[in-house]
């Protein structure tokens, strides 16, 4: 997924425009944007952020970019804002989410006689197609709800435009918007991390298809009433967010120890001598997997932290490797002789746990690694965000594909964790990662920790399960999506 950040305010909101965006950079790795609107109209900056930090490319863009309204993204491909000219006059738009039929909306368009000009990346622009797809509508809000029920997948924006920032969460509400406020200003953003530096207080969770305009003059106007039906991404607590970010309410910090809290429960008997998680998303579910077993959380693998992000988000296997081979420094006094619980949030291909953390630890002398995901085996492709990519990358689907001696399209046994196959699944994974023990949370017990009823989550990529209206039910793997970034 992307990150977005918008602000309204009664004086110029460059600099907080600009701050508020970066607290965002774990969401998106390829490109960054700002668009500001003021006296002079739009302004708009966009730069490729793929080997910088999004504050290096853009502090010096702050003060060529005046204005009392802006939106920034930190995203994880295609360029973004978008401007458009359209019939309600200019507008600048940011997005964040997945489409799934992009190439049949694009398809008709074209046949309509509409063009796209964003084909830098070889693909449509799934922004720019999200764009011409809202000024269809008969206002910007008709165009946006009318674009909500095209699409298949899902869309969260921003949009700046003379009236204002309107701000739309997607119809289900797989991602979030939040709203703050402080004494000149309204924002909105991605996570709530932005916001304490930044001096706002949370105002709102926008509810699912819910649509606000935010202005300096009338403060958060409703435009669209929210819907009761919720499916947001559980991966977000587990995984995607920042520590200090809300969603719902929920604290990411929190969620993260109360799962590593219930894999200690799963683990009655074990014997260790030290707790740790794979930095930085995994440390959280260390400490609570500590906290709830008694035994001491150590640091046997520390991330440096200057210049290297997330492993997970970059488009390439290549890179992706290299940023995880390179940002992990084994502390080799703290690991020799010791029997360790690995905590992680995750298992999606396994290579760069195998390769770059495992191999770390039995390389400077581990005695036991008995490995501890804080969510049930991925097995779809996410359909909603851009996230897992391929169901040949997972590396449940690898054993099954091994154990099978081939792909097959019913799995429900190796979705049940009291099953025979579901077993022989984990030992072909810990073979295969090289590590003493394997055992991931369940997904009841992710589901508890997270403290949501299932049901209003998106457990998709554990269970198979599409929810909402389109596809309820279904168990099936959907070809690779484009992403509305």
């Amino acid at each position: 997924m992307s990150g977005v950040f918008g602000i309204t305010g009664a004086n110029d909101i460059a600099e907080t425009l600009m701050y508020g965006t970066d607290y965002l950079s774990h969401l998106g790795t390829e490109y960054g944007g700002l668009a500001t609107w003021g006296k002079t109209g739009f302004t708009r900056h966009i730069h490729n952020i793929s080997e910088d930090q999004f504050k290096s490319k853009f502090m010096a863009e702050v003060g060529r970019s005046p204005g009392n309204r802006g939106i920034g993204v930190v995203s994880d491909s295609d360029v973004q804002p978008i401007y458009l000219n359209s019939r309600f006059g200019p507008f600048c738009l940011v997005t964040s989410g997945v489409i799934e039929n992009t190439d049949a909306i694009a398809a008709n368009l074209l046949a309509r006689g509409d063009s796209f000009s964003e084909m830098g990346s070889g693909h449509v622009n799934v922004t720019e197609l999200i764009a011409k797809l809202i000024a269809q509508g008969e206002t910007l809000v008709d165009g946006i709800q009318k674009m909500f029920n095209e699409i298949e997948g899902s869309c969260s924006l921003l949009l700046l435009h003379a009236d204002g920032l309107y701000a739309a969460r997607d119809r289900l509400g797989y991602t979030p918007l939040t709203v703050g406020r402080r004494r000149d200003a309204w924002a909105v953003t991605a996570e709530t991390t932005a916001f304490p530096n930044l001096d706002f207080e949370v105002v709102k969770h926008l509810a699912p298809g819910e649509i606000v305009l935010l202005n300096e003059t009338d403060g958060m106007v409703s435009k669209a009433p929210g819907n009761p039906d919720q499916q947001i991404c559980a991966f977000l607590w587990i995984y995607t967010g920042f520590p200090t970010s809300t969603y719902e309410g929920i604290n990411v910090e929190m969620v993260r120890e109360r799962c590593g809290r219930n894999l200690a429960k799963q683990d009655k008997g074990l014997k260790i001598d030290q707790v740790t998680g794979v930095p930085d998303s995994g440390l959280a579910h260390g400490l609570g997997y500590a906290m709830e077993s008694g035994v001491p959380f150590r640091r046997p693998l520390v991330k440096y932290t200057p210049g290297y992000g997330r492993s997970y988000t970059p488009p390439t296997q290549a890179k992706r490797d290299l940023i995880a081979k390179m940002k992990l420094v084994a502390v080799a006094e703290v690991i020799k002789g010791a029997r360790i619980v690995l905590c992680e949030d995750s298992i999606v291909r396994g290579t760069q746990l195998k390769n770059f953390a495992i191999k770390k630890l039995w390389d400077s002398g581990a005695q036991e690694i008995h490995v501890r995901p804080a969510c049930p085996p991925l097995m779809f492709p996410c359909r909603f965000i851009l996230s897992t990519r391929s169901i040949h990358e997972l590396a449940a689907r690898r054993a099954i594909r091994a154990l099978e001696g081939e792909d097959i399209e019913d799995v429900s046994e190796y979705l049940d964790h009291t099953s025979p196959k579901y077993q022989k699944m984990l030992d072909w994974i810990a073979k295969d990662l090289d590590v003493t023990s394997l055992k991931y949370l369940t997904i009841d017990n992710m589901v508890e920790a997270i403290g949501l009823p299932r049901e209003k989550l998106c457990t998709y990529c554990w269970s198979g399960q599409c929810p909402g209206p389109r596809g309820a039910g279904e168990k099936e793997e959907k070809p690779k999506a484009k992403a509305a970034r």
